[in-house]
């Protein structure tokens, strides 16, 4: 049996930091990686689809050359072997990198292969047995597979198999209208695909604010993408032409056929064979680890980071775990996830950038609220750039006058929605945002305005 310090299972995006931090601080770390170094984010996720998303940004640039005053001759032409010849190179080189540093790193021992615990402190990889005092969980989540009628029978893509694609589908049906979906739907309909978005419920991306479903809503069909909401009757099928989708058993088309089918309706941790039970450490139904406000799991001397704990599903906050799990066990802090204001962005065009709660949520607390709204309509950096569709949106606390939520979908909303979450990570009220003095002409600009004419 090997002993170390520590050992790390998973090179997602929160494992190879801490390795770093706890091999500066004198540990021995063994790492164990059973496939690719990078997690979901380099190879399947924000690194692959951003970079294609670029692509899809420029063919849809120039087929609007004309609104600038820019003429082309010819029809535009996409090259899907080389759009994913382009993000496979920004994915192998990202992917390399992390490689390379871990095997490079002074007092970590990188260990290739599937890592089941044998014991709470004890790790099994291949042949290995392996045990340390301190043991991190990041092994990530992958795509669900849903039980629906027909999913066995018929092919289907995720968000990694979609990923190997080298030409655009004729028609590309996909099933679940959330982050990931509505992400390659864009992108797919702007390299030439028919699209449509099959969704259960009854609006897009249900989570946020009905006026922003609605809005994206309104993007994506101004650019042809199909949208069918209250899919009550989803299936699967085999067709000749490729497959056919069930859709819904009372109104509108029951079916639609296409040559391609996504599923993206959630994900999966991946927790289920590394022998957890064995080591005594709790998850709940679906799968994920609990941990407390620290990271840590019931065992004491585990930790879990990452998709896998369900406390957040972002690159970001799994980085972000990874910093409260380091300053807490070398710097002597006591950070917690409880203070984490949580912030993501969808990546259509315009993007939704997202801080803190919806105005939904925020009314059900019983809290007395001010809410700001501003259309990109107004927006004069919007307006010069040609992109013009979206709105932002502040909910505020009427009572301790701090910021309880924000959107910006919008050109820029991205990057903008970050002076919300930075006035929301202070702690400080409305007013310090609004007495800001921000650049023109910029998307930021807009946002003290809207501060200012909010209402009840």
């Amino acid at each position: 049996m090997k002993e170390f310090d520590a050992i790390i299972i998973g090179a997602g995006q929160a494992g190879p930091p801490l390795a770093l931090r706890l091999t500066g601080a004198g540990m021995t770390v063994a790492f164990v990686e059973r496939k690719l170094f990078g997690g979901t984010c380099v190879n399947t996720g924000c690194t692959p689809t951003k970079t294609m998303i670029a692509s899809a940004y420029a063919a849809h640039l120039v087929r609007r050359a004309a609104d600038y005053g820019i003429v082309l001759e010819g029809s535009v032409r996409v090259d899907m072997k080389k759009v994913k010849a382009r993000a496979d190179a920004v994915v192998a080189a990202s992917r390399d990198g992390i490689d390379r540093r871990l095997h490079n790193m002074k007092g970590c021992t990188v260990i290739g292969g599937q890592a089941r615990f044998e014991g709470p402190h004890v790790v099994r990889v291949g042949d290995e047995l392996l045990t340390a005092s301190r043991v991190f969980i990041n092994v990530g989540a992958r795509a669900s597979v849903p039980d629906m009628p027909g999913v066995h029978d018929a092919p289907f893509l995720n968000n990694r198999s979609m990923l190997e694609l080298d030409r655009v589908p004729e028609h590309l049906i996909i099933v679940g209208g959330s982050y990931v979906g509505l992400e390659f739907a864009q992108m797919y309909r702007r390299f030439g695909a028919e699209v449509t978005v099959i969704e259960k419920s009854t609006r897009l991306i249900a989570r946020e604010d009905e006026e922003i479903s609605e809005a994206i809503r309104d993007i994506l069909t101004n650019e042809g993408i199909t949208i069918r909401t209250n899919a009550e009757c989803i299936s699967l099928a085999p067709h000749e032409q490729g497959v056919e989708v069930g859709i819904n058993c009372e109104e509108g088309e029951p079916t639609s056929i296409g040559s391609h089918v996504l599923l993206a309706v959630g994900r999966t941790p991946n927790t289920g064979d590394l022998g957890l039970d064995t080591a005594g450490v709790e998850t709940d139904a679906r799968g994920y680890i609990k941990v407390d406000d620290a990271l840590a799991t019931n065992v004491p001397g585990i930790w879990a980071l990452g998709d896998c704990n369900g406390r957040g599903a972002f690159t970001h906050t799994a980085y972000n775990d990874f910093e409260i799990v380091a300053a807490n066990l070398l710097d002597g802090e006591n950070r917690r996830l409880s203070d984490r204001v949580l912030g993501y962005a969808l990546y259509i065009d315009p993007p939704l950038g997202r801080a803190g709660m919806t105005e939904r949520d925020a009314r059900a607390t019983g809290r007395r609220l001010l809410i700001g709204r501003r259309m990109m309509t107004s927006v004069s950096r919007a307006i010069e750039k040609g992109e013009t569709q979206g709105l932002m949106k502040v909910v505020v606390d009427a009572e301790t006058r701090k910021i309880l939520g924000a959107a910006i979908l919008g050109v820029g909303g991205d990057e903008a929605i970050h002076g919300f979450l930075d006035v929301m990570h202070a702690g400080v009220t409305h007013e310090v945002l609004e007495w800001a003095v921000p650049i023109h002409p910029t998307v930021s600009e807009l946002i003290p305005t809207m501060l200012g004419e909010m209402v009840p």
